[in-house]
This record gives structure tokens, sequence and C-alpha cells, in this order.
């Protein structure tokens, strides 16, 4: 019996989301990944429990995460102390909406980042939207 064309193939890795995730911040306009600074991605299947009480949501409602202090809010809150910002990719959540929806994986990770870095910025969503229109 020859085997199926798909039998060898895996779900995407942790790391080849994070290949997803650095290729599409490295594809941003510019000055705005230079306004991202020391901005932290880390991809992880799931949020922590934490998180979800936090957020009330299931393990698969979240995609990804802001967690820091977002430019507008910088000023205001001292140094010392402060741990980076983040920005959580949630694979297990990406893989499930990618395999329901239309949108290449890059383009999924791509929206999810953008997203979670726009509330960095304190950025709408037809802000990041735009963002997204200027890259490849």
């Amino acid at each position: 019996m020859a085997e199926h064309r798909l039998a060898g193939l895996s779900a995407p890795s942790l790391n080849d989301i994070e290949d997803l995730a650095a290729e599409a911040f490295k594809a941003l306009p510019d000055n705005f990944r230079d306004l991202c600074g020391e901005v932290i991605i880390s991809v992880t299947d799931f949020p922590t429990e934490e998180i979800q009480k936090d957020m009330d949501a299931g393990p698969f409602d979240l995609l990804g995460l802001f967690q820091g202090i977002g430019r507008a809010q910088d000023s205001a809150i001292p140094e010392t102390g402060r741990m980076p910002n983040m920005v959580f990719l949630y694979r297990r959540a990406i893989l499930d909406y990618w395999a329901e929806h239309h949108e290449t994986l890059g383009a999924v990770v791509t929206h999810v980042l953008v997203h979670e870095i726009g509330h960095h910025f304190g950025l709408s969503d037809d802000d990041m939207y735009g963002i997204e229109d200027l890259t490849p």
C-alpha cells in the first residue's frame, strides 16, 4: 500500500513559528521595527493558566499577547525593576486558527505579531491593518 503524500508531515514546531515570526518582524517597515526597541518575541504552545484566568480565556482563545508597558505609558513607569516588553505567540491556538481559515501560516503569524506589537504602541486595529498591508 502506498503511503499517503501527507503521512510524513508534522505540525509546525515552536521553532518553525519562531522562524516565521522572525521573518515577519524583519519584513516590517524599518521605522516601525526601530520603535519596537528591545521587545522580546516568545513562542509557547499555550498561555499560562494565570494569563488564561486574567484574560478570562481558554487555552485556544488567545493567539498572542503583549505583556509589558506600552510606549504611550512608558514615561509614566519607572525603569527600575521593570520586566522587558514581550510579545507571546501561542502556537497551538495559531495552528488551530490556521487550520480553519484560508490564510497561509505566515500571514496568520504576521497578523498576530503586528497586532500584539501594535498594543505596544497603543495603535488602533485600523492602524495595525495598515502596517500589515506594508509587509510583503
